[in-house]
């Protein structure tokens, strides 16, 4: 799953989780760490990374990448995959043209490397198979990320707009309303 998004179903009621898109970074049998791509916090990017906002993608704001260590930060970049690691000290990507960012590297250094950057606060965790289990308990959708989702302009939408691009059933559910009683 490293490197895909998982997207809550419409079932899955957790409030940390609810309506959520969840780029996965880490998927191992010790376990899998993830950040939430469409949970934008208040806080300006500029206030929690000061000199990052320069390359903040829209809405340029801190996310809340999970429930986990909300005090720890998780900088991803996108870079072109023509400029990813030619040379020394450039990001390397994780997967695609999204890059992790050294959170004590100079911004003004890495403009020429990183198109534009995106913050997390915290993530989201799962122990040895538990998240193996919520997929195969429906509680999750796993899907092939864009590497646009990760930059989204429009955070809100992205739960919505991930399943409209699946086919079929998935793609049906991009229509689900927030409350089925109002439906």
């Amino acid at each position: 799953m490293r490197g895909q998004l998982i997207v809550a179903t419409p079932d899955l009621l957790d409030p940390n989780f609810s309506r959520t898109v969840v780029l996965i970074l880490e998927h191992s049998p010790e376990g899998a760490v993830g950040v939430v791509l469409n949970r934008p916090s208040e806080t300006p990017l500029e206030d929690g990374m000061p000199g990052w906002a320069l390359l903040a993608a829209a809405p340029g704001r801190v996310f809340v990448g999970g429930p986990v260590e909300p005090a720890a930060a998780i900088g991803l970049g996108r870079v072109p995959s023509s400029r990813a690691g030619s040379s020394e000290g450039r990001p390397e990507p994780l997967f695609g043209e999204v890059c992790s960012i050294d959170l004590g590297s100079d911004p003004v250094l890495r403009v020429p490397d990183v198109e534009v950057v995106r913050f997390f606060a915290g993530y989201a965790g799962w122990g040895p198979g538990q998240l193996d289990d919520e997929v195969a308990g429906e509680g999750w959708f796993v899907v092939d990320r864009d590497d646009g989702d990760v930059f989204s302009g429009a955070p809100e939408m992205l739960w919505r707009e991930v399943l409209r691009r699946q086919p079929g059933p998935l793609r049906l559910l991009s229509t689900y309303p927030d409350d089925p009683s109002q439906n």
